[in-house]
């Protein structure tokens, strides 16, 4: 029999639809787009490309997923494999950013609304609305994670329905032509794949906040492989549809259109199309607020019930909420979204994302060793394989990379070395 406290935790199929509203965002409305642009048809072999790679990267989280019940994810992971120093690192960096991504997709929703209602695209008004949408989340989260359950869900199914009208109806209106030549103008420029293979790459960023969040989920050792492996699968089907359907409907005028299936879903269903994705990317960028505001402050939680940041942030409530931690990442997020940088901070927290994935990856290898006989739900097939193949990927992506934003992505690593040892010494007190 449950108890009430796992009665509130998240089930499997609720775990499904939080990492797809984590990872199907904004973005997604307008990267055919770019992707068109750089590679054009032949993009879509870039969406399976990045969608292999973030697969590899995946089953790395997967297995390490596997034996461990507690939020932190990454955190836990490189604590256990290299150590308390290298896991403070990777947590420090994983709330940071979390925190960072908060703040952009709050000031991106207001962007968005003012983009729909131009009285509202001020710098005042988008103020007012990051900081109901933000301070109203929290309040969401506070209340426990039932209620966040069932708004995420809510919003999750929202937001995928107007894609997958388009797709559904768009597959009708495909030409057979728009999808010669299958380079932008016939040929293949040098580093063109490589440019596409970042860009893309990025659509795809999110799914790590799963683990993150696994003390809140029911049987995280058994669910969260399998949830992690479906939520990928689901997303990446839905990546390779939406720029087939769209390269189908726009042909090379895909790689110059601003909203490419909103022009596209407005050409084969009129002012409903364009109306409907209109709609579907403000509920997007919604939902992807409802997921972060739930998994970011699990970050901090982790690591103060590890005992290297003050006990009180991991402190939760009646409704097991850790009020806490979201208040204080509530308030960062706040402060970061009022500053109104964004579109940096947005990149370099992307770029800091391998802070998490390969660290994760080389910690598969170590755990084969240190925890040899401990029984696994998912182990990947191959051996070192797969591991030792994203982590080479990984770091080839990296090298595409300009490197200013390398030296602000990885910044937030020295920063966090003087704040690990005030911690410890805190702690010996």
């Amino acid at each position: 029999m449950q108890t009430e406290t796992e009665k509130q935790k998240m089930g499997f199929w609720s775990i499904v639809l939080l990492g797809i509203n984590g990872i199907i965002g904004s973005g997604i409305f307008l990267l055919p787009n770019q992707a068109m642009k750089l590679m054009g048809t032949a993009s879509i072999g870039v969406f399976i490309f990045d969608a292999l790679l973030v697969t590899s990267i995946t089953v790395c989280f997967a297995e390490c997923a596997s034996l461990f019940e507690v939020n932190g994810g990454p955190y836990i992971y490189a604590k256990a494999a290299f150590g308390e120093f290298v896991g403070y690192e990777v947590g420090f960096v994983t709330w940071a950013i979390r925190m960072i991504a908060e703040a952009t997709m709050a000031v991106a929703f207001a962007t968005a609304l003012g983009g729909i209602v131009p009285a509202w695209n001020t710098v005042i008004v988008k103020n007012v609305i990051v900081t109901v949408v933000i301070v109203s989340l929290a309040l969401m989260n506070i209340s426990g994670v039932t209620l966040s359950k069932i708004v995420n869900n809510i919003v999750t199914i929202a937001k995928l329905l107007p894609l997958l009208l388009f797709v559904l109806i768009g597959f009708f209106a495909i030409n057979g032509s728009n999808f010669t030549p299958m380079f932008p103008g016939g040929t293949y420029h040098s580093g063109a794949f490589a440019a596409a293979a970042v860009l893309l790459f990025y659509a795809f960023t999110g799914f790590e906040g799963l683990v993150v969040a696994a003390g809140d989920m029911r049987k995280p050792e058994k669910n969260l492989p399998r949830a992690i492996l479906l939520v990928i699968g689901i997303v990446t089907l839905f990546y390779v549809l939406l720029q087939i359907v769209s390269i189908g409907i726009l042909g090379q005028k895909l790689g110059v259109s601003t909203a490419p299936i909103q022009e596209a879903f407005g050409k084969i269903a009129g002012n409903f199309g364009t109306s409907l994705v209109a709609a579907g990317t403000i509920i997007s960028i919604g939902g992807i607020c409802v997921a972060s505001s739930f998994i970011t402050p699990r970050s901090g939680v982790a690591m103060a019930e590890n005992g290297i940041m003050p006990a009180i942030i991991g402190r939760r409530n009646r409704k097991n909420a850790p009020y806490v931690a979201i208040i204080i990442s509530a308030t960062i997020s706040l402060l970061i979204a009022w500053s109104g940088t964004f579109e940096t901070l947005a990149q370099i927290s992307v770029v800091s994302r391998f802070a998490q994935y390969i660290p994760t990856c080389l910690a598969v290898i170590v755990f084969r060793y240190t925890r040899a006989q401990e029984p696994r739900t998912f182990k990947i097939p191959g051996g070192w394989l797969i591991p030792i193949v994203a982590v080479l990927v990984s770091i080839w992506l990296l090298i595409q990379v300009d490197v200013s934003q390398l030296l602000f992505g990885f910044g937030a690593l020295l920063i966090a070395v003087p704040f690990y040892w005030i911690m410890k010494k805190q702690v010996k007190n």
